[in-house]
């Protein structure tokens, strides 16, 4: 920096502005000078000095518990654009959805290396979480339950599972198959989205049939087995909602196996709007969760923490309002 100032007659306190981004601070031809020294000399600034002298390490954690079937992966890709944004990195940890590696991730010598951690707490209970004792700022994410004195960002998956099943009410479904909603407690993923897939058929005065409700895994692979193993016992159903895109994926492809026509003959639709589901053939119907919402506030969250922790205020929770993303794979009511 001092090379740069000599250079084009500076102080170095003006490249620091110019480099940093205080141009307001800078008259536009000193900037047009400095940037041109800068690129004559090639300089770069060294960002682990300066993370050594703030005090940061330059990167964000995200612990989550598996990269498929898809959604976690392409929330990764979401924050580490929001969080670059800000000059920090993005590190991905995979937990197994296990109870021990997530309590882990929270641990002081993993987070040491992180100026915030985002984790996804799928085994965790409150009591886990509650005896942690946490200098790293932390947003959690997920279904279960946290302690109060955490920041966390929801789904309204009974609420997104709601609205796709009275879509397909509306539009004249009374035998619709749920992939995934067996077996499974109540606040969970599987057993919300199961939740609003019930309250639907009560709000609608519509009987639950209780053997379309199937016990299956989340990916491409679950779902077409699922709704090829209905076909093939000759259970009659009109409509399918899978508990995410990815298992809704394999439905379509089990169905045009059955050449059951979609969704002349069947009306099938997805949760979490991944990108993938406009490509399908026909386009998947989905419930769109608010995915760009969640990884804003997940950012916002965790940056006003890790730039103002001694006033960061009260733990907040966000969760944002699902919307229904009509493609061809249902009909209009």
């Amino acid at each position: 920096m001092t090379d740069v100032a000599r250079r084009a007659g500076v102080s170095t306190m003006t490249v620091s502005n110019v480099i940093n981004g205080r141009s307001q601070r800078v008259s536009e031809s000193t900037k047009r000078r400095v940037l041109a020294v800068i690129a004559e000399l090639g300089y770069q600034v060294n960002l682990t000095a300066r993370n050594l002298r703030m005090g940061r390490t330059g990167a964000i954690g995200l612990a989550v518990p598996s990269f498929a079937p898809g959604y976690y992966a392409q929330l990764a890709e979401r924050l580490a654009d929001r969080f670059a944004a800000h000059g920090m990195r993005l590190a991905v940890e995979k937990t197994g959805g296990n109870r021990v590696a997530e309590l882990d991730a929270l641990t002081a010598p993993r987070l040491s290396g992180y100026d915030g951690f985002v984790l996804s707490v799928v085994a965790g209970e409150v009591a886990d979480l509650d005896r942690l004792s946490l200098d790293t700022p932390v947003v959690l994410i997920g279904e279960k339950a946290v302690p109060a004195r955490f920041d966390h960002v929801i789904m309204d998956n009974v609420g997104g599972a709601r609205m796709a099943t009275e879509l397909l009410i509306r539009s004249g479904a009374r035998r619709i198959a749920l992939l995934a909603g067996v077996g499974v407690p109540e606040e969970t993923m599987p057993g919300l989205r199961t939740r609003g897939y019930r309250d639907a058929h009560a709000a609608t005065g519509t009987a639950v049939c209780e053997e379309l409700i199937v016990s299956c895994g989340f990916g491409v692979d679950h779902g077409y087995e699922a709704a090829r193993d209905l076909v093939g016992r000759g259970v009659e159903f009109d409509a399918v909602f899978a508990l995410t895109d990815s298992a809704a994926v394999g439905a379509l492809r089990a169905l045009t196996e059955a050449r059951r026509r979609v969704p002349e003959d069947v009306q099938v639709i997805g949760f979490d709007n991944l990108d993938d589901s406009r490509f399908t053939v026909p386009g998947l119907s989905t419930v769109e969760p608010g995915n760009d919402e969640m990884a804003d506030a997940i950012c916002a969250l965790l940056m006003e923490r890790i730039e103002a922790p001694p006033v960061g205020g009260a733990a907040r929770v966000v969760m944002p309002k699902p919307r229904i993303v009509e493609r061809e794979s249902t009909r209009s009511p």
